[in-house]
């Protein structure tokens, strides 16, 4: 039988999963926060998240366990775009699952909210990372230089981004 794989909202009972992913330094350094959130501040996330409009937050799936945490944010109705994020459990790292991530959440900006555009920002050193927004049809739009302090260093950032036209013609 085939894995399934699923976008589902996060709900309070993510919060564990979530704390251990917020609080891992190599997962967190390429999203660009301080890791060290306590239980509490992601349960405040999560309960704002619930009522929140600009942000969507999605716990990534299986049949069997929580793979990753997927978010949209910065959703701007008007313009139709909103910025891409992705964090697989690093225990699950290599097997393909952020492209499946990916594809998932692209489909729910593209077909759900009728978004125009989706874009990210990567840490330029990310090249893992760039290889698959590269694969799944993100095209680098800018480099921004020394963006982002990171293990005591500045670093670029590359600014990608896909359009729902593009992502269709696939």
């Amino acid at each position: 039988m085939e894995e399934m794989f699923r976008l589902r909202p996060v709900e309070q009972e993510d919060s564990n999963f979530l704390h251990r992913l917020f609080n891992d330094q190599e997962v967190v350094k390429f999203w660009f926060v301080e890791p060290y959130y306590s239980v509490q501040k992601i349960k405040n996330i999560v309960e704002e998240s619930l009522k929140d409009r600009e942000n969507r937050r999605f716990i990534f799936q299986n049949d069997k366990e929580k793979l990753g945490y997927i978010t949209l944010y910065n959703i701007e109705e008007v313009h139709g775009k909103a910025e891409f994020a992705i964090m697989i459990d690093p225990a699950q790292q290599g097997k393909g699952y952020a492209k499946v991530a990916t594809k998932l959440a692209m489909d729910y900006a593209f077909r759900v909210l009728n978004l125009r555009k989706l874009y990210l920002i990567v840490d330029a050193t990310n090249t893992i990372a760039r290889k698959v927004y590269e694969k799944m049809g993100f095209e680098e739009e800018a480099v921004l230089n020394e963006e982002y302090f990171v293990d005591g260093e500045y670093h670029d950032a590359v600014h990608m981004s896909i359009f729902q036209r593009d992502y269709f013609k696939k």
